[in-house]
């Protein structure tokens, strides 16, 4: 699913169905005359009128393809957890306490789709591309819907040795919640810079341009749009961020072998180090590229598999 929407945000699909149809939207178009229906619509909006005009209905198909497939997955998710959830619920299988869980996941899923629908409105009567706010919002909604999946599934497949309230705290607990605090921001700005387009902006590194900091990243008025709207500025913080990152991972690093820690923590850290790692060439290859569908949609799932180590490590950390 977060693959599919990189591609579809990259690709410029996310627009090109215009309606929100819980069921009859699980099909696609099947005959030629629902299809040009489906092109119709599209021309109604700015940015088939602004960007898109000489779109023939070859082209629009091509667009239309990833966005029915991100909704059908999204379809395809609330399926794979309501059935066997019943099946469980029925059965009497379900461990003692996760019915609340269960319930919390099916509302944030629910919620998820939503989201996904408010997000897509934005760009549909005056914006030729969706709101970045929006964008962020759903992006770090999908990041929590996978977070407590991801989290009950653990408790779930946790061991007793690692269960109880009266189990010493971990010296390493504060820096993976800081870790995890520090990647929630820098998924945000990664979405605010997708969003903005301001990837293509500076496609320099380290400095931007010829400068540390460019002269344009206070160029709107109040100050503090520059680092929320303006392009330059999101850049900047997204930059400086992912050093940030770096930097509580190397001390995360250092603590565990001076103070040491279980191989399983261990196994952990230098796992994300090796993703953070990965993950910053990825967003300098990005950069410096010019946004390569392929590069930037391996940098998004990158920050996916940066989120889950550092919940993986929380957990553990318990």
């Amino acid at each position: 699913m977060v693959v599919i929407g990189g591609i579809t945000r990259l690709t410029g699909s996310g627009l090109s169905i215009t309606e929100w149809k819980i069921v009859t939207g699980t099909l696609p178009p099947l005959s030629e005359e629902a299809w040009l229906k489906e092109f119709d619509a599209y021309k109604q909006i700015p940015q088939y009128k602004l960007i898109n005009s000489d779109f023939q209905l070859s082209d629009f198909k091509k667009i239309y393809f990833w966005e029915y497939l991100h909704r059908l997955i999204g379809r395809m998710i609330g399926i794979v957890f309501l059935v066997p959830f019943i099946w469980f619920w029925l059965k009497k299988k379900l461990p003692e306490g996760f019915m609340k869980k269960a319930w919390v996941l099916f509302a944030l899923g629910g919620f998820q789709g939503f989201l996904g629908w408010f997000m897509v409105k934005s760009g549909l009567t005056e914006n030729v591309h969706v709101s970045h706010y929006r964008l962020a919002i759903h992006l770090i909604s999908a990041f929590t819907v996978f977070g407590f999946t991801f989290w009950y599934a653990l408790d779930i497949a946790a061991t007793p040795t690692l269960k109880g309230e009266n189990a010493p705290k971990s010296p390493f607990r504060d820096l993976g919640l800081m870790l995890l605090a520090v990647v929630v921001l820098q998924i945000i700005y990664g979405a605010f810079v997708a969003g903005l387009k301001s990837g293509y902006g500076y496609p320099t590194w380290p400095k931007m341009g010829d400068q540390w900091v460019p002269d344009d990243i206070t160029s709107l008025e109040p100050i503090w749009k520059n680092f929320l709207e303006g392009p330059t500025g999101v850049q900047f913080i997204h930059r400086y961020i992912a050093y940030v990152v770096v930097l509580i991972v190397g001390i995360l690093f250092y603590r565990v072998r001076k103070m040491g820690a279980s191989p399983v923590q261990k196994k952990i850290i230098n796992a994300l180090g090796i993703i953070v790692l990965a993950q910053f060439i990825l967003g300098v290859i990005t950069l410096l590229y010019g946004v390569p569908i392929i590069i930037a949609v391996l940098h998004q799932t990158g920050a996916f598999f940066l989120f889950a180590t550092t919940l993986l490590l929380i957990h553990r950390l318990r």
